[in-house]
């Protein structure tokens, strides 16, 4: 996994019932089915980002289970294990102390002892350490070493648990200097031309990646030099499921396309332009905001369009719309099938990622500022008006800014957004998100 970048991902494996979704509860608070500041759009409790002491890292749930039959609940066990295998850098093994070790954990056990992935066995229900250890030492049959009680109903050890996930992140300082080459995750929908985008930057068909379960996921980062400069391409097509259940085939493109923007500097979401823009390239392009990625968006089969002089402006426009949330993001009308504008997307790429790099001086960020609040005054609430101090860029990628005012509750969404505008028509950022984190500072102070 050299040079991998991004949060580590944690996934979840476990039969009906032994309490994921407590768990996950327990680790990400009640409220993480919905994001906020993405409008329009709800995401399912698919994936939380979690943080532990000084680690952050992406806990991903591999899906939900229909408890049809035993055999049934083997081989979608077998899928998660397997949607596991593939994304995930530590596996936990969710098992019920009240259910005792039963046949499908066995079995789901070998696979994923296979995979070389580490593993964190660890036991559900474990609400009183005296009646139920004796239990606990069961699951040591299972060979994976020790197993771990928790109660995520009660929240106890779960502690003990996390330390023993963090303990299995690779480790930073040795990945860093490794490997400085922008990488670009390619998302999107199945059957819009991903792979053949990739193929097509390769000048050859490398990416035809055969049905052998337990591929890995790195080996769909593709090395691809355009100019003399090396990109690195993650790709999210991969692994097609053999099983066409439409769920569960939705529910592992978020999850390989949360494990890919997590890796990536810059995100392309490429769109169908003879199908246009629909909710699920929303929900796909949501991940990407969220994690405050370089957005490029791609119109592919653009040559498979009839035009006139508004065709282009009208497709923009609904682009927009189903997109609102992200109108920062970078447009390209490209090809794949035959080329057309390719180089296009590669200048883009690296505009974005200087973009989402850029810094900009505190005095002049304070200019703008002060020139933005005489144009438009800052909201007022019963007699007490807004007043902002000072603001200051903290971090890049994406730019991060603090802005200092006397009364945070004063600070509407739309002043920030407003602000934001200014901020942007001074230095572009563009295809960058930006952030803002407003902290109250007293008058007097």
């Amino acid at each position: 996994m050299a040079g991998r970048k991004g949060k580590p991902i944690v996934a979840v494996v476990g039969r009906p019932n032994v309490g994921k979704s407590t768990l996950f509860n327990a680790l990400a608070g009640e409220k993480i089915a919905i994001v906020k500041d993405t409008p329009g759009i709800t995401r399912d409790r698919i994936y939380a980002d979690i943080q532990w002491l000084d680690n952050s890292f992406t806990l991903i749930d591999t899906g939900g289970i229909e408890p049809d039959s035993k055999d049934i609940i083997l081989s979608q066990m077998r899928n998660q294990a397997q949607i596991a295998m593939d994304t995930a850098d530590v596996i936990l093994f969710l098992v019920d102390v009240r259910q005792g070790l039963v046949d499908a954990d066995s079995k789901v056990a070998d696979m994923l002892r296979r995979s070389k992935k580490p593993v964190v066995l660890v036991v559900n229900k474990v609400d009183s350490y005296d009646k139920y250890m004796t239990d606990v030492y069961e699951f040591y049959n299972l060979g994976m070493g020790e197993p771990i009680p928790i109660s995520a109903a009660n929240r106890l050890g779960i502690g003990d648990m996390l330390d023993i996930v963090v303990s299995h992140f690779p480790k930073e300082d040795m990945e860093a200097e490794e490997d400085d080459r922008p990488r670009i995750a390619i998302i999107g929908k199945p059957n819009v031309g991903k792979s053949s985008l990739i193929n097509k930057l390769l000048g050859e068909n490398r990416l035809i990646v055969s049905d052998i379960a337990g591929t890995t996921r790195d080996a769909i980062d593709t090395p691809v030099v355009h100019d003399g400069k090396e990109y690195v391409f993650i790709d999210t097509a991969g692994l097609r499921r053999k099983n066409k259940v439409k769920e569960d085939l939705e529910h592992y493109m978020i999850i390989r396309t949360v494990s890919a923007v997590e890796r990536a500097d810059v995100v392309v979401l490429v769109i169908d332009a003879t199908e246009g823009v629909t909710e699920q390239d929303a929900k796909i392009a949501g991940i990407a905001h969220d994690r405050g990625k370089g957005m490029i968006i791609a119109v592919n089969k653009w040559d498979a369009i009839e035009k006139n002089d508004k065709t282009i402006y009208e497709f923009n426009k609904k682009i927009e719309n189903t997109l609102s949330f992200m109108q920062y993001a970078q447009m390209v009308y490209i090809s794949a099938l035959t080329g057309q504008r390719l180089p296009k997307l590669f200048t883009t790429i690296d505009t974005v990622i200087e973009n989402c790099a850029m810094r900009v001086g505190t005095g002049v960020l304070n200019e703008i500022m002060t020139e933005a609040v005489a144009m438009q005054q800052p909201p007022s609430d019963k007699g007490k008006r807004l007043r902002l101090y000072y603001i200051t860029q903290v971090g890049v990628k994406p730019p991060t800014f603090v802005i200092f005012v006397n009364d945070k509750e004063l600070m509407h969404f739309s002043y920030t957004r407003y602000i934001e505008n200014q901020i942007r028509n001074a230095f572009g950022f563009q295809g960058t998100s930006l952030k803002f984190i407003i902290r109250e500072r007293k008058e007097n102070s």
